[in-house]
């Protein structure tokens, strides 16, 4: 989904179908977006803290109460309309405090309070998509790729002792190959599993698997047919999609040929070619993935212009 600084025209592309809707979405006029999950967005007026739930499919929208913290990141646990979707942005205040807000949907107000806890992301670059909610908990990356969670009903930091991989990306040792490139840090569960991905400019993403406690790498006979979808407000992960199987999707649309930037870890190569990686941001700030509802393709159809 492609979210224009001004104006009320929105531009969806199907990667498997190939096609581009375009819909009229005024309730999103002069907001920007800062998590999407179950086909829901969170939004926030530009202008101001007020905060929203919208669901471009179905144009249903909820009101949240004012966020006052200028936090590192946020997330919602599921669907606002599911009865128990729980808020939660936090800051990184200092060192042993992390400033920590939750919300429910039809609450009046946030809760706030200093957590004794230390999460530091690093750097901005890695601020964002490292947020998910599993197994009653909100879990989140550091700049370094450690695991943390969040409990909302104790109100619980906790530091995951899961060993870490020498990725050279973000390794010290490499820093002189690496140390220049744009890199992200992303994170995305399927049924309970926890999968890493990290990317550094036009180079191979590399891919981990949480096994116990320890992540592993894994390649295009481990992936297991699984699609990945990242950008900087959610990741989601597909299996045994036609023709995008053990592959990595990002948000950047090339218009010259109609298509998604992706990596193919059984071709070992990017699509299209790789010769402005170096260059361009692969999750622009303006482009998401969001998941449809089923039938969204008719919905789509006759609201938007559609385009193949």
């Amino acid at each position: 989904m492609y979210l224009p600084k001004r104006g009320n025209l929105f531009e969806l592309y199907d990667p498997l179908q190939q096609k581009m809707y375009t819909l009229n979405l005024p309730e999103l006029a002069k907001s920007t977006v800062c998590y999407s999950r179950d086909g829901w967005l969170l939004m926030r007026k530009t202008a101001s803290n007020k905060m929203f739930f919208f669901n471009p499919f179905t144009r249903k929208l909820i009101n949240l109460p004012n966020c006052e913290l200028s936090y590192d990141a946020i997330a919602f646990s599921c669907a606002p309309t599911s009865g128990t979707c729980v808020l939660l942005a936090f800051k990184h205040a200092r060192f042993g405090i992390t400033t920590t807000s939750t919300c429910y949907p039809g609450a009046t107000e946030w809760i706030t309070e200093d957590l004794h806890f230390t999460l530091s992301f690093g750097n901005d670059e890695l601020k964002h998509s490292n947020v998910v909610y599993a197994i009653r908990r909100f879990h989140c990356l550091d700049g370094n790729g450690s695991l943390y969670n969040f409990e909302p009903s104790t109100r619980v930091w906790r530091y995951e002792m899961v060993l870490l991989p020498d990725c050279p990306y973000i390794s010290y040792r490499f820093r002189y190959e690496y140390g220049r490139k744009k890199k992200r840090i992303f994170l995305a569960v399927r049924k309970g599993d926890f999968f890493k991905i990290i990317t550094c400019g036009g180079e191979k993403p590399i891919v981990y698997k949480l096994d116990s406690i320890q992540w592993k790498e894994i390649n295009s006979t481990t992936l297991e047919g699984f699609t990945i979808f990242t950008s900087l407000y959610s990741s989601e992960m597909r299996v045994n999609l036609p023709w995008m199987r053990n592959s990595v999707y990002f948000p950047k649309l090339r218009f010259s040929c109609k298509c998604c930037v992706s990596y193919s870890f059984d071709e070992e190569r990017y699509y299209p070619r790789k010769q402005w990686q170096e260059q361009e941001d692969l999750c622009p700030l303006e482009n998401l993935w969001i998941r449809p509802p089923k039938r969204a393709l008719d919905y789509m159809c006759s609201l938007s212009n559609c385009k193949t």
